[in-house]
């Protein structure tokens, strides 16, 4: 059975009368699309001059089988309305901001205090992305010969970021005295003459 609002809504948007509406729509099972589509190969509603698309994306009784239709262009659109081009211009301009603030911010590295090397945090993640196989072993051992890495720049240069990386260094050379000690005591206690 068609409730009445689906056949008014077909009545108006094909300028049939409600008894064609309502036959139209009991062929198709309440689909307005459908019913509208049968209607124009009965050449009974005459199709859109300008080669665009019927859709019932406003209707409540939508079926749901594709969560997107085409346009009078004949472009894709998503649920939302938004084109393909529009949501392909959306993900580069996030790409270009998330590029533009990782060249803005920085990923220093330092021994003793002196800043020996300060790359664009754009870098430092291409380099993880690509060879993480190298650069994140790099990373580890320069802790283990006293090197100190750090943030800086508007975005990443946080006061917590920094004191997480100064607090993994640290870590690294309290292991690194420990077995130093650990090997100090081991070579003393083999060593008769002590």
């Amino acid at each position: 059975m068609v409730d009445f609002e689906l056949v008014e809504k077909l009545r108006e948007k094909a300028n049939i009368s409600y008894e064609e509406a309502k036959a139209a729509l009991e062929k198709t099972n309440g689909d307005i699309l459908e019913a509208i589509i049968n209607l124009e190969k009965e050449n009974r509603i005459e199709a859109p001059k300008d080669g665009g698309y019927y859709n019932s994306k406003d209707s409540d009784h939508n079926t749901g089988n594709s969560a997107h239709y085409r346009d009078s262009k004949g472009d894709f659109r998503g649920a939302d309305g938004t084109s393909f081009r529009e949501m392909a211009r959306r993900f580069f301009k996030w790409c270009g901001k998330l590029f533009s603030k990782g060249n803005r911010n920085s990923f220093d590295i330092s021994k003793d205090g002196v800043k020996v090397m300060s790359i664009p945090v754009t870098v430092l993640v291409l380099l993880l992305l690509f060879i993480f196989w190298l650069t994140l072993p790099l990373i580890v051992i320069g802790l283990f010969f006293g090197y100190r890495y750090s943030f800086a720049g508007p975005d990443l240069g946080k006061e917590t970021v920094n004191r997480t990386l100064d607090s993994v260094a640290t870590a690294a050379e309290n292991l690194k005295k420990e077995v130093k000690v650990n090997k100090n005591e081991r070579a003393d206690g083999e060593n008769p003459n002590n």
